[in-house]
């Protein structure tokens, strides 16, 4: 019996490789998750060989791009290498010169990428421009792996939105029992890493009044990450001695009320270094949540990470503007008289296989984390 592998037709052997190097691409595009809005966090590698010779992602702040920190990166290792990119290279001036020129400058024989941007100043101009520079161009390789990775962009350029990563825990403490930890602490490291890929945290009034939360990024190396603090408060009713408030100084809070909310509380929330947006009310008398994401997406928020409480969590779901949910289930009963995490409602629609699909059921630490991501 011939033990030995089979050699791959050279077009299978290379679409291989791409699909390959395409996901190690994403990964590394996410490192940077939360650091580089308005702009997405893009992966570029450059390939000589199947050999990575250049590697870059999204810079803080947005700048540089991956695709010329990879090929500066791979110097001129990178004339007839082949170029990987989670995105559309940009087409483009603007605080830099467009990728595309990068690109075609350094002499890049082939560039793979795994998603036409959506953005109007690109749209397939990016990788018109390479063709047309005899730049062998192919696209959509892993794209729903690139779509996920993507999504606050996509959802920023396209519904004026940011994208919003929904978190509960299973079960919740009484409102005398503040700032109780439900899960281990697997778990809550896990919470720390998702705040740390947001651009904003929010929360509804309800938990923050019952919690005092502080909405910061707690894990030693992830110090410098500052996410934006947001609270959905209709009336202004945040307390001055809250702990967002004494801490505004140190990561900044945005406060989304209702139009008619009092001016003298906005005026005193302002004084304490607190920016305070104002929303037209939905039919039910809250804020609506499509205008507070459109108020974040207008300032450059690409990723939402919310921890609002189970008011908040199905106004979200019912709306169908949770795109991604994340469910821990504690190991133990709390033992106590809690509040549901989620209504009736919202739980069929997580199960409505035509909205939602469970993405992932497993486990961190001792605690169950499930993972819905909503039907596009």
């Amino acid at each position: 019996m011939n033990t030995h592998p089979v050699p791959l037709p050279a077009a299978a052997a290379r679409a291989e490789l791409d699909q390959r190097m395409m996901l190690a691409a994403i990964a590394f595009g996410r490192r940077n998750l939360g650091a580089t809005a308005p702009n997405p966090s893009v992966g570029a590698l450059v390939v000589r060989d199947g050999v990575i010779v250049g590697r870059g992602v999204t810079a803080a702040g947005g700048r540089p791009h991956a695709e010329t920190i990879a090929i500066e990166d791979a110097g001129e290792k990178a004339r007839g290498a082949t170029l990987y990119v989670s995105l559309e290279p940009c087409s483009h001036y603007g605080r830099t010169p467009p990728c595309a020129d990068a690109i075609i400058k350094a002499g890049i024989a082939r560039v793979v990428s795994a998603l036409d941007d959506p953005d109007a100043r690109v749209a397939g101009r990016g990788h018109q421009i390479l063709i047309e520079a005899g730049i062998d161009v192919h696209s959509m390789v892993c794209a729903q792996e690139a779509r996920l990775a993507n999504i606050g962009h996509i959802l920023r350029v396209s519904e004026n939105r940011p994208a919003v990563t929904l978190k509960l825990a299973e079960t919740a403490g009484d409102r005398h029992d503040p700032r109780l930890h439900i899960t281990g602490q697997a778990a809550n490291n896990r919470t720390q890493i998702m705040r740390a890929q947001a651009d904003a945290i929010m929360a509804g009034i309800g938990t923050v009044l019952a919690d005092d939360p502080l909405l910061t990024v707690r894990l030693p190396g992830l110090e410098a990450r500052k996410p934006l603090r947001v609270v959905l408060d209709t009336k202004l009713r945040l307390p001055l001695h809250s702990r967002l408030i004494k801490t505004a100084a140190d990561a900044p809070v945005l406060v989304i009320c209702g139009a008619e909310a009092s001016r003298d509380a906005g005026a005193a929330l302002a004084r304490e270094g607190v920016e305070v947006s104002r929303v037209a009310a939905g039919p039910d008398g809250r804020i609506d949540l499509r205008a507070a994401l459109a108020v974040l997406a207008a300032r450059g928020t690409t990723r939402v990470f919310s921890e609002g409480g189970p008011r908040v969590a199905a106004q979200l779901i019912h709306a169908g503007l949770a795109d991604e949910t994340i469910i821990f289930s504690a190991a133990k009963p709390l033992g106590r008289q809690g509040t549901k995490a989620l209504d009736a409602q919202a739980r069929a629609i997580l199960s409505d296989p035509a909205r939602y699909c469970l993405e992932t059921d497993t486990h961190a630490g001792t605690d169950r984390m499930r993972i819905w991501n909503r039907v596009v």
